[in-house]
């Protein structure tokens, strides 16, 4: 069992920057990847952004590429999403996850421990 608790969450002007914080606990050792995804009333939950936890190599989805870095303190358990250059559409509820998979890492079936989200609303 993986426990997932997010936050950093909040109001910011487009431009703004936020970082979002996961706290993970548990059996994380079998989680071959860690990700953040986002989810708008009515629309399909995105992948935003995926690590791998044995090399630490990232994944981004095309609309954040270049704006959005991920990464995690091992020695603090938490996994990192810094948001730069926010943009209205950016609004959403942001979720982390862990999973095992090999492949797939921004997609949400690769994933089977989620956090409550948190939530970010960008004004324009």
């Amino acid at each position: 069992q993986v426990h997932l608790v997010e936050s950093g969450g909040g109001s910011v002007q487009a431009g703004g920057t936020l970082r979002l914080s996961c706290a993970y606990s548990g059996h994380t050792s079998s989680s071959t990847c860690m990700g953040w995804f986002r989810q708008i009333p009515g629309k399909e939950r995105e992948g935003v952004a995926a690590i791998l936890t044995a090399s630490g190599t990232p994944y981004y989805g095309d609309s954040v590429k270049g704006r959005f870095t991920i990464y995690r303190d091992n020695a603090k358990n938490t996994l990192y999403l810094q948001m730069d250059s926010l943009k209205h559409d950016d609004s959403a509820m942001y979720y982390c996850a862990a999973g095992r998979s090999w492949g797939g890492f921004l997609l949400p079936r690769s994933y089977n421990y989620w956090g409550q989200g948190t939530l970010v609303t960008v004004s324009s």
